[in-house]
């Protein structure tokens, strides 16, 4: 009874999973407001009432497509500082509060699912941006502040300091097709966030 449960929910999870993926890579092509249910479905390979067994709107379904990617940058991420072992042995006169190598695969990411970011920017209000690109600089950052032993109480004010100019950056990057190199951005945020 309980595999059958269990293959259960795993198909109910994948169709989902081939959905977000639908759109993701139509969104590369084609822009979000003309994009349908039908050719969601027809790319996924599902059923309309399949897509509407998982979701009320198309809405519904961009937000899902922008958690799971925030969630796959935010696991990329994880695993970039889990091999830093720089940052976590080095002494700290080697060490920066940032350097651009830190943001490579962040910045990566986003040029890689550019269309998407850009998506994102475009309906604000229906996946708090701010709140999520909020929470992903503080998890990029907490390690960091770690080891510079910055006080619990200093900061949600550091991070607050430092996110609103690299998300002005990394903002106006992505309006702009990210059409400068990686490198270059990177650059640009050390040299005039991290003065």
């Amino acid at each position: 009874m309980g595999s059958n449960l269990n293959k259960h929910e795993s198909k109910y999870f994948n169709t989902a999973r081939c959905m977000n993926e639908a759109l993701i890579h139509l969104l590369e092509t084609k822009e979000y407001e003309y994009i349908t249910i039908k050719e969601i479905c027809e790319k996924a390979g599902v059923n309309r009432s399949t897509f509407y067994l998982h979701y009320v709107s198309m809405n519904d379904l961009l937000i899902e497509s922008m958690e799971n990617m925030f969630k796959e940058l935010k696991c990329k991420y994880s695993n970039h500082f889990e091999i830093d072992e720089k940052l976590k042995s080095g002494s700290l006169e080697d060490l920066m509060l940032y350097t651009p190598e830190y943001s490579k695969p962040y910045l990566t990411f986003i040029k890689e699912n550019k269309r998407s970011f850009m998506v994102a920017l475009q309906h604000q209000e229906l996946f708090k941006v701010d709140y999520t690109f909020g929470k992903l600089y503080e998890d990029i950052f907490e390690p960091i502040m770690l080891r510079f032993k910055i006080p619990n109480e200093e900061k949600k004010y550091v991070i607050k300091y430092y996110m609103s100019g690299i998300h002005a950056i990394i903002i106006e990057w992505i309006k702009g097709g990210c059409i400068e190199e990686i490198q270059f951005i990177a650059n640009l945020i050390a040299k005039y966030v991290y003065k």
